[in-house]
């Protein structure tokens, strides 16, 4: 059997992570998700600008995971891209940093939460998974040749 080398296994997580956190976004504008969203933001006492940070954050994190590896129609150089991830990493282990706090309000029922438990699990999880995603990411890059390639690319330039 074929194992996935390290680049394939680092963009099935990448699209993993954009597609889950882009439809949990989207999913915050139908029903039982938006009522469920907006008690959480009431209930937890953070200001009404949270409920539209949080929806577009979600989604333009799972966007930022997602646009690398939709082919040939975006020309991005591997430089932005690894940016481009590192920050959606970033982004993502922010957001379900703020879902841990709010599941552990006392304010909050569980009836409110997708899974109708108190504990944080689903946050959790993906604060961990992006979190091992951005530390396998940066060893890509502090192993990568391309750095060095790079390099010696700019001091020619300078040269000419």
């Amino acid at each position: 059997m074929h194992k996935p080398s390290y680049d394939q296994q680092l963009k099935i997580v990448s699209i993993f992570l954009g597609i889950s956190i882009f439809l949990f976004g989207i999913l915050k504008f139908v029903n039982p998700f938006q009522e469920w969203y907006s008690s959480q933001i009431i209930l937890s006492g953070m200001p009404k600008e949270s409920y539209w940070l949080g929806i577009f954050s979600e989604i333009l994190v799972g966007l930022a995971f997602i646009v690398p590896f939709l082919g040939k129609k975006f020309k991005i150089s591997f430089n932005n891209v690894s940016f481009l991830l590192g920050v959606a990493s970033i982004g993502l282990v922010l957001i379900m940093f703020v879902a841990i706090y709010v599941y552990m309000q006392a304010s909050i029922p569980s009836e409110v939460l997708p899974l109708k438990i108190k504990p944080p699990l689903i946050p959790g999880i993906f604060a961990f998974i992006s979190f091992i995603y951005l530390y396998n990411l940066y060893r890509k890059l502090s192993n990568s040749s391309y750095l060095n390639v790079t390099h010696s690319r700019t001091s020619k330039r300078k040269e000419i």
